[in-house]
């Protein structure tokens, strides 16, 4: 489970903010939020309000960003990192950027750090307690020689040959971690961490991210098991008695295999295997509603964009509940009636063990209700003057702003809490 998130000089942050899913001592709603990791005490959810521009997404961003530098390192040392710096600043964007992590692996608390700009890693390191704090390794970059240097700690079992050979494959632009999956070495600890990566914290889903073929592909692959699906879309009162998955194969017109030889190489094998086949493998995805006890089917492009939103989320759900993972959700609220989204909220914290959620969201109505929401699970994010993100918890208000009784979706509405959009009148006078 992820304990905290720290970002510096990324995109629209400039100074250090942090993300922290530690719980405060309230135990309002303890078993439904709280995970006991050891003698700490983990939150499964954060949900992140602010004004639009206000660096909700840069949070989840960063996180993804980060799972991608380690798990898709670069294949030449030459390449550019593919993100920002805080732009807004003279100095910012000639400065390095850093970002952290504590989580849980295996009931090991590890905390890993790396610092980089768009060139290169500059310097990262690894700490794990088991169960005091102990270093896996250091490492710097060389950064006129491009070399990588690495000291592993004094617990870490790593011959002279077997730090050579991480050199070496660790580019100046890859993390160790990236090198090491470049790598047929074993150790323990790098690998611990990589399985982490992998399979707990799981790639960014956006508003526009299409859902239905990851899910559809999961089930075809028995990760997920259709019947959950469809008890979960019941329990959310959508009309759906099945889910038909049939795969059939479909000729490929001529005309698309000359333009794919033309964007890419005329000698690629897969487009001459294309070629030779004829043929693609395509997927039909229908659901079944049984209405008046008679089955009726319509194909996914015919049925509404939330029936098809909240499909992929069942998924996901599935997913959450069956499994420890997170997930990073851009605009949670996107397709979904009010209701909904607070039914897939509860859904996941009643029913998950160890899986956490963190999204983005403009939905204020969960605001108005404690029976269902904890201080320290509510984050804001607020633009300063200086168009720089700060990034804050609705636990972080002392009681002369929050107290028991106060009702939080007024005073967010009202602007004591920050982390609204400071709009103008809207009378505009343009130029005719």
């Amino acid at each position: 489970m992820i304990i905290d998130f720290s970002i510096q000089n990324f995109a629209s942050i400039k100074e250090k903010q942090t993300l922290s899913f530690e719980a405060d001592k309230s135990t309002h709603l303890e078993d439904a939020y709280v995970v006991h990791c050891g003698q700490q005490r983990i939150l499964k959810f954060a949900l992140i309000y602010g004004a639009n521009a206000s660096g909700k997404t840069t949070i989840l961003n960063a996180l993804h960003f980060l799972r991608n530098l380690i798990l898709k390192p670069e294949v030449k040392k030459t390449a550019e990192l593919r993100f920002n710096p805080f732009l807004f600043d003279q100095l910012t964007p000639t400065q390095n950027s850093i970002l952290s992590i504590t989580f849980f692996q295996n009931g090991i608390k590890y905390f890993y750090e790396v610092t980089f700009f768009k060139k290169a890693i500059v310097s990262e390191e690894l700490y794990f307690y088991n169960p005091n704090r102990a270093n896996v390794f250091k490492r710097k970059t060389n950064l006129s020689k491009q070399f990588t240097e690495i000291e592993f700690g004094t617990k870490i079992i790593a011959d002279k040959i077997f730090r050579k050979t991480l050199e070496a494959n660790t580019l100046s632009n890859n993390t160790v971690l990236g090198g090491y999956l470049k790598t047929n070495i074993d150790l323990k600890e790098l690998q611990e961490v990589i399985i982490w990566f992998e399979t707990y914290l799981n790639p960014l889903v956006y508003s526009e991210t299409e859902l239905e073929g990851f899910v559809t592909t999961k089930i075809q692959e028995n990760e997920i098991s259709k019947s959950d699906i469809v008890t979960i879309l019941k329990k959310a009162d959508f009309n759906i008695s099945d889910i038909v998955i049939q795969e059939e194969e479909k000729e490929i017109p001529n005309e698309f295999i000359q333009f794919l030889k033309k964007q890419l190489k005329a000698s690629d094998e897969r487009i001459k295997e294309l070629e030779d086949k004829g043929k693609l493998s395509a997927v039909n995805l229908e659901f079944e509603h049984t209405v008046d006890n008679r089955a009726y089917t319509l194909p996914l492009e015919f049925e509404s964009q939330g029936t098809r939103r909240y499909y992929g989320f069942a998924g996901l759900l599935a997913l959450l509940i069956k499994n420890s993972m997170a997930f990073p959700i851009d605009e949670l609220e996107a397709s979904l009636h009010p209701d909904l989204y607070l039914h897939f909220l509860l859904s996941f914290l009643l029913n998950s063990k160890s899986s956490q959620i963190i999204a983005t969201t403009h939905n204020r109505e969960i605001l108005d209700n404690k029976d269902i929401f904890r201080n320290d699970a509510i984050w804001f994010t607020d633009k300063q003057d200086s168009c720089a993100t700060v990034l804050y918890s609705l636990a972080d208000f002392d009681s002369s702003v929050v107290r028991n009784t106060t009702n939080i979706l007024n005073a967010y509405k009202s602007g004591k809490l920050s982390a609204t959009p400071n709009l103008g009148d809207t009378f505009i006078d343009l130029n005719l």
